[in-house]
């Protein structure tokens, strides 16, 4: 399954994303993708169900995204109290396998980057 270095390298293939701090990535100042330890509050809140092991928090484009990723997989992707309201998945981050999480870091790109750069991107144009 997928790891940090996975998520590294397939964020440094989306125009213009850097690494800002260790292990958060951002398109120009937009957040992507980024660890996301569970916290006291997030673990009380998830009960038996929090997942040990590294998360991954990841934009999706609205809450009916987040949503349906939950329902689709919810082995891969979560959500905690902390983030209702909020257009973002949690993964974890051993239970995704590479090309899914290449989509989904794709997608989070696809979300917070400007217009004109998702267009040059997607016609195929550096």
């Amino acid at each position: 399954m997928a790891d940090w270095d996975d998520v590294a390298r397939v964020a440094a293939t989306m125009p213009e994303t850097v690494e800002t701090q260790p292990r958060t990535w951002r398109v120009r100042k937009k957040l992507v993708a980024w660890e996301r330890p569970l916290r006291k509050t997030d673990l009380a809140a998830l009960g038996d169900d929090a997942p040990d092991g590294d998360i991954l928090g990841a934009r999706v484009p609205d809450e009916g995204v987040k949503w349906a990723l939950i329902a689709d997989d919810p082995a891969v992707y979560f959500t905690t109290p902390h983030f209702d309201g909020y257009p973002a998945v949690l993964v974890r981050l051993a239970a995704i396998d590479v090309p899914e999480l290449t989509e989904l870091i794709t997608e989070s790109w696809l979300t917070q980057a400007p217009r004109t750069l998702v267009k040059r991107f997607l016609a195929g144009q550096p």
